[in-house]
């Protein structure tokens, strides 16, 4: 109990002084009819989430990684179980065992839900992973296959760096002594997800910046095979040849975007919705966190968005989910990944505000 306490005590005294305040501007955030928005906990700089048998994990922009507790739709103080890495922004469970990244390595807390209180020293499951910082932050997923899944972006704005090593989304063996590239061609992604039923792989993409306001679109691609290119850094959005580099090979070669999802908006977490609680138009439809511009003349982004799936793998629309984070030009909020909560909610982090937001669908 004193443990949790402490913990408790210290996540107050880091969290930026608005957090109190957030509850005041909650009636910002607009959602379809019959949905309302909750704070579940709050979390400082919350980046990657992942759940655990009974325990949200939630990674984070700096170098602390936490655990919440969960109870039903309930939540209870967040515990920080490791700290010193390096931007572990992604996080994984799988048997047991907490997989998190650092840039240049992927490590395990084995066995973390017997042990939050007193939390095991990460253990080294993978290194060698590129040490660059720019686009360094590492997304993780399991497959269905079994393996560790994460994203490995370009160590620059635009550049044709090794194709083995940046620009793509790797694969990591269950042992974590192999580890093989999936598709390349993606500048950054910091979100994927398989679709129920079909297991196809899709992920979002970050534009490349300094072609103006409204170019290139980000992306939302669906890796129908292994290998596939998605045209970084010679093609973007499918149909813009980059003026550096356009040249050398044509945008004909390469996969184009399932959805544009608009310039500059900074698409991260996607994932498909596999609960219950929502109505029955939401179920297999993906939401995406848009983290939001960072140089637009004009902000975009800040909030949630859902791309409706049909039977044939095509989407068909791409509408707002939840809005408000952006008030005029300026942001309180800015949504990083989301997840389905045991119960069929929705949760979705905030690094900004420090907060992982509950979304639930109270109509009936």
């Amino acid at each position: 109990m004193r443990l949790h306490l402490v913990a408790a005590l210290w996540l107050a005294a880091v969290m930026p002084a608005r957090a109190d305040a957030l509850d005041e501007r909650i009636p910002q955030l607009k959602l379809p009819a019959g949905f309302s928005i909750s704070i579940l906990a709050k979390v400082p700089e919350a980046r990657g989430m992942a759940l655990g048998e009974r325990t949200l994990f939630v990674g984070s922009r700096r170098n602390g990684v936490y655990a919440v507790p969960l109870d039903g739709g309930k939540a209870g103080a967040p515990l920080q179980i490791a700290s010193g890495l390096t931007a572990p922004i992604g996080v994984a469970f799988r048997a047991g065992d907490l997989y998190v990244s650092s840039v240049d390595r992927i490590v395990k807390l084995p066995g973390i839900e017997k042990q939050l209180a007193q939390p095991p020293k990460p253990q080294l499951f993978h290194g060698g992973l590129p040490a660059e910082r720019h686009h360094g932050g590492r997304y993780l997923g399991f497959g269905p296959d079994g393996w560790l899944y994460l994203g490995v972006g370009a160590p620059c704005n635009i550049c044709a760096p090794a194709p083995d090593q940046y620009a793509n989304l790797q694969r990591i063996s269950p042992d974590g002594k192999q580890r093989e590239v999936v598709a390349r061609g993606i500048r950054n992604t910091v979100g994927f997800d398989w679709q129920p039923g079909s297991n196809t792989l899709w992920l979002t993409d970050n534009g490349r910046d300094m072609l103006g306001d409204d170019l290139p679109s980000d992306e939302l691609n669906r890796v129908g095979k292994a290998g596939a290119h998605f045209g970084y850094p010679y093609c973007h959005q499918g149909d813009v040849a980059d003026p550096d580099l356009g040249k050398q090979r044509a945008c004909s070669e390469f996969v184009a975007p399932a959805a544009r999802l608009g310039a500059h908006v900074a698409a991260l977490g996607l994932r498909f919705y596999t609960g219950k609680q929502f109505p029955a138009e939401y179920r297999g439809q993906i939401f995406i966190a848009e983290h939001g511009s960072w140089n637009r003349s004009n902000k975009s982004g800040y909030r949630v968005v859902s791309a409706k799936v049909d039977a044939a793998g095509k989407v068909v629309a791409v509408q707002p989910f939840i809005e408000g984070w952006l008030q005029g030009q300026n942001a309180w909020g800015r949504p990083v990944d989301v997840l389905v909560a045991p119960d069929g909610a929705l949760l979705v982090s905030d690094d900004e505000a420090g907060v992982i937001w509950r979304v639930s669908y109270t109509a009936r």
